[in-house]
């Protein structure tokens, strides 16, 4: 087994040759901007036409009973919430631009909030129910159970900055500041035909993780991957061994680097 995880990796690190002869007789299509922002226009009515109803019946099998609230009561239902991270998201705005758009159109609809009530859509958890009904709702929709993958995952750095103000003032000196960089890694594994994706994993431990949750929540949509596109990192057998313990009998391909 040893022996056959060494020579695929030596078949990969000759594939960087075969990538540069494909990229000179393969040379990239120029983009006809003209039809392809027609394209865009028409997709974009497309999805705004289906996601309004999707959203509706998405938030509409989540009850929320009422409990303790010691804070000021939402001024967004569940469904402006989600739509609200959704267009974020389309437009891709930060959460202070996006609180801006929400109050030039809060002409129309009537909402004004804040970039904080935008940020907390993130840990909301009827938002995570809803965004994960209205995923399991697409996935439905277009009839996917089994499908051809890829998969493919990065890592986010955030740096963390605390501040130490008080112990500064206590020792009459100047405030100090000390960053700590950390990471998220996330996997998400798209369905190659429909362009979808079925499975998305996220972690503050590693990239393995993410992949591993990625894979367990295209087996608990209940989608049937029959094969799967992996790079480099992904050829050791081990997460060979992964794959099919979640996946079951899975073809696998290891990719060279990005064409």
């Amino acid at each position: 087994m040893t022996k056959r995880s060494k020579e695929v990796r030596l078949a990969v690190a000759r594939l960087d040759e075969m990538i540069e002869e494909y990229k000179k007789e393969h040379p990239a299509p120029k983009r006809d901007w003209r039809t392809y922002e027609q394209q865009f226009a028409r997709r974009a009515k497309t999805a705004f036409h289906d996601l309004e109803p999707l959203v509706e019946q998405a938030v509409s099998t989540i009850k929320i009973e009422s409990g303790e609230n010691r804070g000021n009561e939402s001024k967004l239902t569940l469904k402006q919430k989600v739509l609200v991270l959704l267009l974020k998201h389309f437009c891709g705005k930060s959460n202070r631009m996006m609180e801006w758009m929400v109050v030039m159109f809060s002409l129309l609809t009537n909402i004004d909030v804040s970039y904080k009530t935008i940020e907390r859509l993130y840990s909301d958890e009827a938002v995570r129910l809803a965004i994960f009904n209205l995923h399991s709702l697409l996935l439905k929709k277009k009839n996917i159970k089994e499908a051809d993958c890829g998969g493919d995952g990065t890592g986010h750095a955030i740096l963390i900055t605390q501040h130490y103000a008080t112990s500064a003032q206590k020792l009459k000196d100047k405030a100090k500041e000390a960053g700590t960089v950390k990471f998220v890694y996330a996997f998400a594994i798209i369905d190659i035909k429909e362009r979808r994706y079925i499975g998305y994993g996220t972690s503050f431990k590693s990239e393995k993780e993410a992949f591993e949750k990625a894979l367990n929540l295209a087996r608990e949509l209940g989608i049937k991957v029959k094969s799967l596109r992996l790079d480099r990192y992904y050829n050791g057998e081990a997460y060979v061994n992964i794959c099919q313990e979640a996946l079951g009998k899975v073809k696998m391909y290891i990719l060279p680097t990005q064409v």
